[in-house]
């Protein structure tokens, strides 16, 4: 049994402790910055290799491949993938139910220990998946370091809430029975994360459905499948049983569009663009022959997010929110600024101060630890080009503007920032996704939050104020997931800023919460009369 060969491959590990977050590494120290070099030459080492699909544990090849490039250097094959199709949907399926019947029943600390020592692992090769996250997706060191402690955090929390869990115990006992509450797992379910935190996000679905005693599917992005690949055998180091986790990079269109509507399949996982989102969300709806539940969307999706910078606020403070928020990691997350509406008072001054600011910034080789680098691929460089034309017809253009030449052709492009933008504009309503900032004159903080909440998104939004009655309206009716006061609008901790948006954000599934690990279950209640 599955339960058997993971408990002899290694010993029950228990949690050590409270919980705390994985602490960032310090760049500026030579010792640090050095090890970081030496890691990216390790993995340089490493591209161009070829990974196998994973199905219970059995290596495949396929005739259409994926290769993963650098987008800093797209002549630089980082991975070569296998291409799962159509035709393998029903043997992945196969293998996670197979799975599934042993690793359901598996005792809850079994599970757990599985994910404390992948984390122990993870932790002792920071560097390398950096390094990885750098050549893959174009994170800087202090972005690739992020993505990899958020994701050590996953494993240490979603182990701890596991146990948890499993130790629930009804409100009351009835008098005269044995009352039980318990949390069994859903089946098998489908993993479809994004390229924007390959790591974190991919791992941290996986986990919260593995700790549970679900089996899973994981169709990782197209951009960025070796970060994935990585991590699947470091959870076969950490003694995870065959098919529990099965590795199918492969089509959303093909594989993807397969998974998401197999009978069998009891639920799917997802982060990544609206689009993208609705549709498994309309596919998991439809009822197919043999099916005999309501399948569960995990939906994680876009944002069109916000700071609203009062006049009352530490201006230097709030410059530096949104100037971090709106172009760390060239903008490439749900949760970036991409507005900043700022009151009249202090508008002009707070657009030169943040134009100086923003032509500081530094774009070049994340692998240099450049603090800007480029876009994921070449589609998302020829959007945020579109957009910036858009830009020019509907605001005033201040900073940027243009694409950045290298001598490798990477994806770059300038921190962007257009000033004087209708609330309704297009630059201030669809989700861009890269470093494109519309800047927003309000009247006052009423009409400063009229527009923050006339999207259909509602993911972050940040407030910098010193008014505790305008942080106290803010709370009440910004209408977001995350909200932050006086702090970016990025960097949610695991723990400590439960993640997830309402409205076309999502399902608010609260990733790195108290509440999370329930979307993977459903709870049995169990009564027993006493004689």
């Amino acid at each position: 049994m599955a339960t058997l060969e993971l408990s002899t491959a290694i010993s029950i590990r228990t949690p050590k402790g409270a919980f705390r977050n994985e602490p960032f590494l310090d760049f500026g120290q030579e010792d640090t910055a050095r090890a970081m070099r030496e890691a990216l030459a390790r993995v340089a080492d490493q591209l161009g290799a070829e990974y196998d699909l994973v199905i219970a544990g059995r290596r495949i090849r396929t005739a259409e491949k994926i290769r993963s490039l650098n987008p800093a250097n797209p002549a630089q094959v980082v991975g070569v993938h296998q291409k799962a199709g159509a035709e393998h949907a029903e043997i992945a399926m196969q293998a996670a139910q197979d799975a599934y019947r042993s690793w359901r029943i598996a005792p809850a600390e079994e599970r757990a220990s599985l994910l404390l020592r992948a984390a122990e692992l993870l932790r002792a090769r920071k560097l390398d998946f950096c390094a990885w996250l750098t050549y893959e997706v174009g994170k800087n060191w202090g972005e690739a370091d992020a993505d990899v402690g958020e994701t050590i955090d996953f494993l240490e929390f979603y182990a701890r809430e596991a146990l948890r869990l499993a130790a629930a115990t009804t409100p009351i006992q009835y008098p005269g029975e044995r009352n039980e509450l318990l949390y069994i797992p859903l089946g098998v379910g489908a993993v479809i994360p994004p390229w924007n935190f390959p790591l974190a996000i991919m791992a941290g679905m996986t986990a919260a459905a593995v700790v549970t005693g679900n089996t899973v599917i994981l169709k990782p992005s197209s951009d960025s499948p070796t970060i994935a690949a990585r991590f699947f055998n470091l959870l076969e180091e950490a003694g995870m049983p065959p098919g529990v986790v099965n590795f199918c990079p492969g089509s959303g269109a093909t594989f993807g569009n397969a998974i998401v509507e197999h009978p069998k399949t009891r639920f799917i996982a997802f982060t990544g663009s609206k689009e993208v989102g609705l549709d498994i969300h309309a596919r998991a709806a439809q009822n197919k022959p043999g099916q005999i539940w309501i399948k569960r969307t995990i939906l994680e999706m876009g944002g069109k997010d916000s700071i609203l910078v009062e006049a009352d606020c530490d201006l230097q403070s709030a410059v530096t929110g949104v100037l971090q928020s709106a172009f760390g990691f060239s903008g490439q997350k749900c949760s970036a600024c991409s507005r900043a509406i700022v009151d009249d008072q202090i508008y002009d001054i707070f657009v030169d101060r943040l134009r100086e600011r923003a032509k500081q910034l530094q774009v070049g080789d994340p692998a240099k630890n450049a603090a800007m680098g480029p876009v994921v691929n070449q589609a998302a460089h020829q959007s945020m080009l579109r957009y910036i034309e858009i830009g020019k017809q509907e605001g005033r253009l201040v900073a940027g503007g243009n694409a950045v030449e290298s001598q490798e052709n990477g994806y770059y492009i300038e921190p962007t920032i257009f000033c004087d933008v209708a609330p309704n504009a297009r630059l201030a309503q669809e989700e861009i996704f890269g470093p494109v900032l519309a800047v927003i004159r309000s009247n006052n903080f009423e009409h400063a939050m009229e527009i923050a909440n006339s999207t259909e998104y509602g993911l972050t939004g940040s407030i910098y104020s010193q008014s505790r009655e305008k942080l106290a309206v803010g709370r009440r009716d910004f209408h977001v997931g995350n909200l932050y006061f006086n702090r970016k609008c990025t960097g949610a901790m695991v723990g400590a800023h439960p993640f997830g948006g309402f409205n076309m954000s999502g399902t608010d599934s609260k990733a790195g919460g108290p509440d999370y690990l329930y979307l993977f279950t459903q709870a049995k209640s169990v009564a027993e009369r006493l004689s």
